[in-house]
């Protein structure tokens, strides 16, 4: 491998993540008027004025600033704003009634969505304990157990195993079909994979470490598909698999796309979650100090379905999502799929060697910097084309935000380094 290539890339992301990316969120995000994070910005990083915050805004981005902050990109801007956003998220979006966190408040923290969905919570959970991890604030991780104590008694599925995941406000599970009550997603139970491994990495907790391994081998076992080991989207409490469909309350959704479309709303897989996935995986165990080695199996396959299958190698960038046995239903680009198989591949070079994951990921990165990054303005395009054309053009919403683009770049550059070091040894 060409050393100097890689540290071509590296220095690329780290002028990118430092002289456009941080510096965008640093001068729009505080709201120094009613507390917590702005969060709607157009195409020209504009307030949009939308008058709402939403439990994934928030908690996104408290876990960015807790992030940039942990992995010392920080200055004194990156800790007053995690204080900030915390702050808001505890005096504003906790229910002190009921407990956890209400899904959707106004700007200046009027409650106006009360339903307690467990993907917001998962993320509470991880961003809490980030914000302890990188502060050293007990406060984080004292909610965060709370939330997770919480989502233990509520949640759990006692007789299937794993969560369900939309509720009301006092934890009154919601019906089935689009309210989402008898639905379970791989989507979820991912995140509470990574909320769990920051959480158990912040407290030490036996507890948090046992319910960790719990998921991991759900996801395993029950989520991944048995042949392809591609994630499954939905399924019901039984955890056989359901149709995918769009909830009333969501948190984003692969829209059926003008250059492609769901063949079978029960055959497809996403390529940045089977990639996002992968890498959550190798990071859980390695805070579990477990073998990554007993795991190689499965992570080659999803490695390998995800280059075969979503790298687009005319365009560049990655696909949305095609069936389990391999192609393509949707050929548009989605920036937080680009974002995490940009990790997931770095991992597959570390792992395995593989000189096509190298390519693959050299790929996707040209395609992000030279297509999707919105020069002189400095965050994402959300969705491209399959040419690399803007479909929609704005910065962010409650949805999309800055938590797959900075913690992509970060990882990203922490895994190029290691890359680097790696090389430069064997040289040696």
């Amino acid at each position: 491998m060409d050393t100097s290539e890689v540290k071509a890339l590296r220095e690329e992301l780290e002028n990118h993540l430092n002289n456009e990316l941080l510096p965008f969120w640093l001068k729009r995000i505080k709201d120094s008027r009613n507390g917590g994070y702005l969060t709607h910005f157009d195409r020209f990083g504009n307030d949009s004025g939308e008058d709402e915050k939403s439990l994934i805004s928030q908690t996104r981005s408290l876990y960015t600033m807790s992030s940039a902050l942990r992995a010392g990109y920080a200055n004194g801007d990156f800790k007053d704003l995690a204080a900030h956003g915390i702050d808001f998220l505890i005096s504003k979006m906790w229910d002190r009634e009921a407990g956890g966190f209400f899904w959707m408040c106004n700007r200046e923290g009027e409650v106006t969505i009360d339903s307690k969905v467990l993907y917001g919570q998962s993320f509470a959970i991880y961003s809490l304990s980030e914000y302890t991890l990188a502060t050293g604030d007990p406060a984080g991780a004292e909610y965060a157990c709370m939330l997770f104590d919480l989502i233990q008694k509520h949640c759990t599925d006692t007789m299937h195993g794993g969560y369900f995941e939309m509720f009301g406000r006092q934890w009154n599970l919601s019906g089935p079909g689009s309210s989402g009550g008898d639905r379970k997603t791989m989507d979820v139970h991912m995140h509470l994979m990574e909320a769990f491994t920051t959480l158990y990495e912040c407290t030490g907790e036996e507890v948090h470490r046992r319910k960790l391994l719990e998921v991991i081998e759900l996801l395993l076992k029950r989520i991944l598909h048995p042949a392809y080991k591609t994630g499954i989207p939905q399924f019901y409490r039984d955890w056989s698999i359901a149709p995918q469909i769009k909830f009333d309350i969501i948190w984003g959704w692969d829209r059926f796309s003008a250059e492609g479309s769901k063949g079978n709303a029960t055959d497809n897989t996403c390529y940045g979650h089977n990639a996002e996935f992968a890498w959550l995986l190798i990071h859980a165990l390695d805070i579990l100090k477990a073998d990554r080695n007993e795991y190689s199996d499965v992570l080659r396959k999803i490695f390998d379905h995800t280059v075969d299958n979503g790298i687009d190698r005319e365009f560049g960038g990655v696909y949305v999502e095609g069936p389990h046995a391999g192609g393509v239903y949707d050929r548009e680009k989605e920036f937080w799929q680009q974002a995490e198989v940009l990790i997931g591949l770095l991992d597959a070079v570390i792992i395995f060697g593989d000189r096509k994951y190298w390519e693959a990921y050299k790929n996707v990165h040209r395609f992000v910097l030279d297509r999707m990054v919105n020069r002189g303005v400095g965050e994402w395009f959300p969705l491209m084309s399959r040419k690399g054309e803007p479909v929609w053009t704005h910065m962010s919403h409650s949805w999309k935000i800055n938590y797959h683009t900075v913690r992509s770049m970060i990882q990203s550059i922490d895994r190029l380094r290691k890359i680097e070091d790696k090389f430069q040894n064997e040289i040696v």
